[in-house]
């Protein structure tokens, strides 16, 4: 059996999810309750899809998601998720009018990692990128109150970046979900109480 195949890629074979990250989100919800019906939801690196899937049940019919990624999904999603295939370092005319017409947004969850080289402090440095990228766009278009949630590979930079985050946010958390494999250097950053600005 290939290793990848572990306990989360059967699970997530059964349950009918595109891959074994929703069990990542899914404990990062259970820990902080990110997610709740009625919310709007901005997925950014969304693909194959499994993220955005969990995300439409949480927020319920009441609720959106808006969900984006370089690569089209492996899914089909309910009518709550509107998703474009769209860069987020280079956003277009169409995806910023999205921002507009359906934001403010209560929460900003992003997966978004880069294409790996096997080069430790190359893949770290694209990771900060993206997760720089996606707090950007977080402060943009979160509501008072929001949560974000990035994943990042753990290097040097990630305490800096972690630490500033207390900027805009009541409750900065690191978090390395059980699903995640043991040898993984990724974990998962939440920002919980959006202050709409940064703290004096």
């Amino acid at each position: 059996m290939k290793k990848y195949q572990d306990h989360y890629f059967k699970k997530a074979k059964q349950e009918n999810y595109p891959a074994r990250s929703i069990y990542k989100l899914k404990e990062i919800n259970n820990r902080f309750g990110v997610l709740k019906p009625g919310m709007k939801v901005l997925d950014l690196g969304a693909a194959p899809g499994s993220w955005t899937l969990f995300a439409a049940e949480k927020v319920g019919p009441s609720g959106l998601v808006l969900s984006c990624d370089l690569s089209e999904p492996n899914a089909s999603f309910p009518r709550n998720v509107t998703f474009l295939v769209e860069d987020v370092f280079t956003r277009s005319p169409a995806f910023e009018a999205l921002l507009a017409e359906k934001g403010p947004f209560d929460a900003v969850v992003s997966d978004m990692a880069p294409r790996t080289t096997g080069v430790k402090f190359t893949d770290q440095a694209r990771s900060m990128n993206l997760c720089e990228e996606a707090l950007a766009l977080a402060r943009q278009v979160l509501l008072k109150g929001g949560s974000f949630v990035v994943k990042n590979f753990e290097g040097p930079d990630t305490k800096a970046y972690t630490d500033g985050l207390r900027r805009f946010f009541d409750t900065v958390k690191v978090f390395k979900p059980k699903s995640t494999r043991e040898e993984s250097k990724e974990i998962f950053i939440i920002g919980m109480g959006f202050t709409g600005r940064e703290a004096s």
